[in-house]
């Protein structure tokens, strides 16, 4: 069995993606943040999501870690894709999404990172209707593909999975598709 983690920043496709690619293979998708908020309403820590961001960070750090353990034990019976952030842009600098604790217990087979050209992502993220989008640069859009770059790398010198970025561009879905699909066979 497979155990993935599919990343990508807001505007970049990723959840279009996903999506799409989940109508062609036998994966399970899992949303990291998803498990992690079943696992604090479970324990009566929270009631939704948004509680989670109040929590102290040794809280967070334990549902994290129980996430991913969660996790691994669904892959050990069938496919898995996780749906995560590599790493979460804040105004005091980038937080890694996959800190040690989770890449210990998760131990992913591969990364693959979608990216979009910055000027893709910002028409995109100006047009979502369904979200509430940052805005920002080009050059920081930039900066945050190429810290996901960094992050994976690291995460997969951890882990010993492999990184793939794979590139999606407007008016490209079904070949970007195809490309994920045979990534994942």
């Amino acid at each position: 069995m497979k155990l993935i983690v599919l990343t990508g920043i807001p505007g970049s496709g990723s959840t279009t993606l996903l999506n799409k690619t989940l109508e062609e293979v036998d994966y399970l998708h899992l949303n990291y943040g998803d498990i992690m908020t079943e696992i604090a309403i479970e324990d009566k820590i929270v009631d939704n999501r948004d509680e989670l961001r109040k929590l102290s960070p040794d809280i967070q750090k334990g549902i994290q870690k129980k996430a991913a353990r969660r996790i691994k034990e669904k892959s050990e019976k069938e496919n898995v894709i996780v749906d995560t952030h590599c790493t979460i842009a804040t105004p005091s600098g980038f937080l890694p999404g996959l800190p040690a604790w989770v890449l210990e217990e998760l131990l992913p087979d591969m990364f693959i990172l979608i990216e979009a050209n910055p000027d893709e992502i910002i028409y995109r993220r100006l047009t979502d209707t369904t979200r509430v989008r940052d805005m920002e640069s080009a050059k920081n859009i930039k900066l945050h593909q190429e810290m996901n770059r960094a992050a994976s790398m690291a995460y997969a010198t951890l882990t010993g999975a492999t990184v793939k970025v794979v590139e999606n561009h407007d008016k490209h879905l079904d070949s970007t598709v195809s490309k994920i699909v045979e990534l994942l066979k």
